[in-house]
Order: structure tokens, then C-alpha cells, then sequence
């Protein structure tokens, strides 16, 4: 993949890192960690500049996460009606849960999306539960915006800096990766045990 990548970005510049970027969002397994100091490097070795890799990063993370947010709307809160209504008894979910859920991100969506955007994975599935509730669009893209145009200056501008040392960042992306993964984890195990404790003490 990371010759794909690398090839990608060498032959077709702004155009392929805004490619990559909008197939990143999609497919979170394309790692940003890896494509955005790569660009910043291509900029010292060639005409390309850092403000315009900018650009077409986050442009291609704006459309990325356009996608996913039109996604989440097919998945809107009635849908979900319907899926709890059928599976929430196994899932010991009710309707309530889906209204606190939204209601949720009704209040704080716009700032999770903000920060979402700097973590891993989480930058490119935020888009779907702001789709789902419904986030106005204008605020969904300045906080999109906003938050991917931080990370994506903040690695370029590190990979340009670094020039053919860039590789020294991906150290640092795999320990801060590592780190909120860990965090991840430990979240749904403590979800796992919230609803394992719920159907225990309710038999």
C-alpha cells in the first residue's frame, strides 16, 4: 500500500493527495499518519508547496467526510427506531436510548466532530453519527474544516521540515494511535461490562 501511495502522490501531486485523502476518509485504513509527512517531504524535493498540500488535503477530507455524512442521514434516528424496536430487547436498548443518544449530539456534535478529526479512525466515522442526527451541513463543514485543516498542517508541516527524515513522525503517529486505541478499547470494555451488569442483575 505504501508504494501505491507513495506513486500515487509523485506522479499526480495535489491532485493524487486529494485522491488519497477523500479514499482515507471512506476507507479509514489508509493512514493519514503515513500520507500527509510524505506530502510535506514531496515538497522539498519538488515545486509542490506546503499551503497548496494543505489545501488539497483538506479538501479531500471535506469530501470524504461529506460522503459518510450523507451515509448517517440513510441511517437517520427513525431507522434506528425500527432496528431497536426489533433487536434493542437483546441488545437491552429502548427507545429512549436512541432520543438521550441524539439529544447528545444535538448538544456536543459539532465540537466531537471538531476534535474527532485529529484521532485516528474516529477523523473519517464521526461523519456518520453527524449524518444520523441530522447536523446542520454549514456546521458540519466548518468544523470538519476546521479540525482537519489543524492535523493536516500539523503533519505536512512536520514532513516538510523533516525532509528526508520524514519518517521520524511515524514513530510518534503509532505511539499517539496506540494510545487512543488503548483508550478505545478500554471504553467498549467498560460499555461490555455496563450491559453485561444490566442483564445479569436483571435475570
Amino acid at each position: 500500500m505504501e508504494e501505491w501511495i507513495f506513486n500515487i502522490i509523485e506522479n499526480y501531486g495535489y491532485l493524487g493527495v486529494f485522491l488519497i485523502i477523500v479514499i482515507e476518509n471512506v476507507f479509514p485504513p489508509i493512514p493519514s499518519e503515513l500520507v500527509l509527512p510524505f506530502s510535506g517531504f514531496m515538497t522539498t524535493k519538488t515545486e509542490l508547496s506546503v499551503a497548496m498540500m494543505i489545501v488539497a488535503s483538506t479538501a479531500g477530507s471535506v469530501v470524504g467526510g461529506t460522503i459518510l455524512y450523507y451515509i448517517g442521514t440513510i441511517l437517520d434516528v427513525e431507522r434506528l427506531e425500527k432496528i431497536v424496536d426489533r433487536w434493542g430487547k437483546y441488545l437491552q436498548l429502548k427507545r429512549a436510548d436512541v432520543y438521550k443518544a441524539d439529544a447528545w449530539f444535538d448538544r456536543y456534535g459539532i465540537w466531537t466532530v471538531f476534535f474527532c478529526r485529529m484521532v485516528p479512525l474516529l477523523r473519517s466515522l464521526i461523519s456518520v453519527p453527524a449524518g444520523m442526527s441530522n447536523m446542520k451541513m454549514p456546521l458540519f463543514l466548518l468544523f470538519t474544516l476546521l479540525g482537519t485543516a489543524i492535523w493536516n498542517t500539523l503533519l505536512i508541516v512536520i514532513g516538510a521540515k523533516l525532509g528526508e527524515n520524514w519518517t521520524q513522525i511515524l514513530s510518534y503517529t503509532e505511539v499517539y494511535s496506540d494510545i487512543i486505541y488503548a483508550v478505545g478499547a478500554i471504553a467498549i470494555l467498560a460499555v461490555l461490562i455496563f450491559f453485561g451488569r444490566r442483564i445479569f442483575y436483571k435475570k
